[in-house]
């Protein structure tokens, strides 16, 4: 047990010193900016076993020993039929890490796995279901989800190249089918190098995506359109260093005056909406270069 202790103390001391810049002030940054933690929240942390998420779980557990704002914790592990070995690793990683997980059982994999369809659709919206109504069984108004910077901006960029639409990824967001629940994202600001980079440092090995598609072989086309896009973004990267910040910003400033169309509340708009004629009203003019 006192070694597990040291390995902890090891692994919480890192955060907030040799990667305090790259992990805990881009988070303490997402929490403070976004607004994603109010008083008397209490949050569920879902944890699927990767890196991401196990990081997001410490990352939580410090900000709770440190804020004054007070909230409280339920750190939750969906198992939607991972193997013995994947999920005997998260039970062993969330020990070294001290983190107090609890397993809920989903029959998601069997049933995604069936589909003719959109096998990882399915599962995806299946798992949030689940999520949240484990969630609520908790005692919880939130759940967090580990999706990290360089999930954002590539999911940007693959709705625009694969979908024929801008659209970004929210910091939080509101439950459509579970009234007073929230999703919020506090790893919105970190790169995944710098998680990858961490884990390395503390050698912690975490689950990749532990589903039968890819413990039989075979590809997702959701991840190889998303590797086809980061692997684009690298090689952008060679010549403009500050694509992956530029792309990011960009969400952050985007000129809708400058759109022919958009969607508010998935209902399709059109700048005619608006549009005047110099004599009435708001004018339309050229952009000045």
């Amino acid at each position: 047990m006192s070694r597990t202790l040291d390995r902890c103390g090891e692994i919480e001391r890192s955060l907030l010193r040799k990667y305090r810049k790259e992990l805990w002030a881009p988070f303490v940054t997402a929490v403070k900016r976004y607004e994603l933690i109010a008083p008397g929240d209490r949050i569920c942390v879902c944890i699927s076993g990767g890196k991401d998420s196990m990081l997001m779980a410490k990352l939580f557990q410090q900000l709770h020993r440190v804020t004054e704002v007070p909230f409280s914790l339920a750190f939750l592990v969906l198992d939607p039929g991972y193997s013995e070995k994947n999920l005997q690793r998260i039970r062993d990683n969330a020990e070294v890490m001290r983190i107090p997980i609890e397993i809920r059982q989903a029959n998601i994999f069997s049933v995604a796995d069936r589909a003719e369809k959109n096998p990882c659709y399915l599962c995806a919206r299946m798992r949030r279901g689940f999520l949240y109504r484990y969630a609520q069984e908790m005692g919880c108004n939130k759940i967090a989800l580990g999706h990290h910077f360089n999930d954002v901006i590539e999911t940007t960029v693959m709705a625009m190249f694969y979908a024929s639409k801008l659209e970004g990824m929210m910091p939080k967001v509101r439950s459509r089918n579970f009234p007073g629940m929230e999703l919020i994202r506090p790893m919105y600001r970190i790169r995944e190098r710098d998680i990858i980079a961490f884990a390395r440092y503390n050698r912690l090995e975490f689950l990749a995506c532990a589903c039968r598609f890819t413990e039989e072989g075979r590809e997702k086309e959701g991840l190889s359109k998303r590797r086809e896009i980061k692997n684009l973004i690298a090689e952008l990267q060679k010549t403009n260093p500050d694509i992956e910040i530029s792309i990011f910003n960009a969400l952050h400033a985007v000129c809708v005056d400058t759109f022919p169309g958009w969607k508010r509340k998935n209902q399709p708009h059109s700048f005619l909406e608006w549009y005047r004629q110099p004599a009435g009203g708001e004018e339309l003019t050229e952009t000045e270069e």
